[in-house]
């Protein structure tokens, strides 16, 4: 069995997209709390990590399970951002991206019986383009209380693509589930047919 620990939409569709069985748990994790003991990760380290305490915490519950844990960081060199409080918050967020290049990183790792077996990273680049404070408003009343479901306020799946310019990067990546990598490691793992 395995067992996706997050209730993430986006991640659910990817793997429910790719044919992969499998059901969610959502872990009982406080990302804010496991960020705060880890002052010194770099953003990298910060997706990986919390993936991890997703996964070992849903894991434990599970010991037979393969358990995938998945998370997303966004940053502007060492400094990370999280997902948005509320609404003002995702102001504040999208005015400090507005005209800059962030990364978004994205985590994803097995685990079985609370152990970790495989963990992988990626980084996209995506450049938010000079957008006017109309359009900022008008983003925001059209998002409503969904802007805060993501890092950065946006969702580039949706109404999200017009606030950038250019993005480089994995389409999956992007959206929170480096999923060619992740399938990779189903394969060879025997979890999926090859």
């Amino acid at each position: 069995m395995i067992i996706l620990a997050s209730t993430s939409r986006t991640r659910q569709q990817l793997l429910n997209h790719a044919g992969i069985a499998f059901v969610s748990d959502a872990p009982r994790v406080d990302e804010r709390a496991v960020s705060a003991s880890h002052p010194d990760w770099l953003p990298a380290d910060m997706a990986v990590g919390l993936a991890e305490a997703k996964a070992i915490e849903v894991s434990d519950r599970h010991p037979q399970a393969l358990v995938i844990g998945a998370d997303q960081v966004l940053a502007i060199d060492s400094r990370t951002f999280s997902k948005p409080r509320d609404q003002e918050d995702c102001r504040s967020q999208l005015m400090e991206l507005r005209g800059n290049t962030h990364s978004l990183i994205s985590g994803v790792v097995a685990a079985r019986a609370g152990q970790i077996l495989w963990s992988h990273y990626d980084e996209a680049r995506l450049t938010m383009r000079s957008f006017s404070d109309t359009f900022l408003d008008t983003y925001l009343r059209q998002t409503g209380v969904d802007c805060t479901s993501s890092v950065g306020g946006y969702k580039i799946e949706g109404l999200g693509v017009q606030l950038f310019d250019s993005v480089d990067g994995d389409h999956f990546t992007i959206l929170g589930l480096p999923l060619l990598p992740l399938l990779s490691f189903l394969r060879h793992s025997e979890e999926i047919p090859t």
